[in-house]
């Protein structure tokens, strides 16, 4: 895709070197990124069971994910920000939080210091701009996405529906992390299923998605249902149906990912 950057030294156009970016799906909501030697992640669940709902398997410990240089959480919701999670990581990780979920996290006596923001806010850690994202989930403002800006851009949705400015979000955009179910049999309002994650994908026009949001907690009971595993496979379906140049990257529970986002010639 033509970008404007200028020619080499000959005249020529000047091909951009491709930015990679890093991603371990670690499950649910939890993503480890690793953009330009800056790793962050996303709404940390690292125990195998979070108030009802149970892990499919064992998470992995803090050691083996390695340093972490910020944690995002996108809302207070027990399945995207556990508290107990959060105290197995290290003291000096950054921790970017919505402002409407601090109540939340000192009832719960999480007194570490944490960056509060709202949708519009940014954070800078060497370099890469995390910048907090509205979202559609729960009562207004009460929960954000983020897109991280480097030498590629990543937008982590959290948890939210379809919404107008999606399609303003990032241009041009790199990767999105688009939830594309939840953690049980149905889903509630202020959620993306297959069909509106595909929905949210025309709007926002990323280059590759990834499907998160899935295949890993679940209620007591339900670990064979096929709502562990069907949404990811249909979301790819629809997608290559409507979204012919984008590309679906379906990561496993704990497998990871060297995405490299070629941007093409620099005319």
């Amino acid at each position: 895709m033509p970008s404007e950057a200028g020619t080499g030294a000959t005249g020529n156009p000047a091909r951009v070197e491709p930015a990679l970016v890093q991603i371990t799906y670690v499950g649910h909501a939890t993503v480890l990124l690793e953009l330009d030697g800056v790793r962050v992640l996303t709404d940390p669940i690292l125990r195998r069971r979070v108030v009802h709902l149970r892990m499919l398997c064992d998470p992995p410990s803090p050691s083996l994910l390695g340093t972490i240089d910020a944690v995002v959480v996108s809302h207070a919701h027990r399945d995207h920000l556990d508290v107990r999670s959060l105290r197995r990581l290290d003291p000096g990780v950054r921790i970017i939080a919505p402002a409407a979920a601090l109540p939340s996290l000192r009832r719960r006596g999480f007194g570490r210091p944490v960056d509060a923001v709202e949708a519009g806010d940014a954070v800078t850690i060497r370099g890469v701009d995390i910048r907090a994202t509205p979202a559609l989930h729960g009562r207004p403002g009460s929960a954000v996405g983020f897109l991280l800006r480097g030498s590629a851009t990543v937008y982590f949705a959290g948890d939210t529906d379809v919404f107008p400015e999606m399609a303003g979000l990032a241009d041009p955009l790199d990767v999105a992390l688009l939830p594309v179910w939840g953690w049980g049999p149905t889903l509630g309002p202020g959620h993306l299923d297959p069909e509106r994650a595909v929905e949210a994908a025309l709007l926002l026009q990323p280059r590759v998605v990834v499907p998160i949001h899935w295949g890993t907690l679940h209620p007591l009971g339900m670990s064979g249902r096929s709502f562990l595993t069907e949404p990811p496979l249909v979301f790819a379906r629809l997608a290559r149906e409507r979204l012919p140049g984008v590309a679906i990257r379906v990561l496993q529970p704990g497998e990871s990912a060297v995405l490299t986002v070629a941007r093409g010639f620099v005319r």
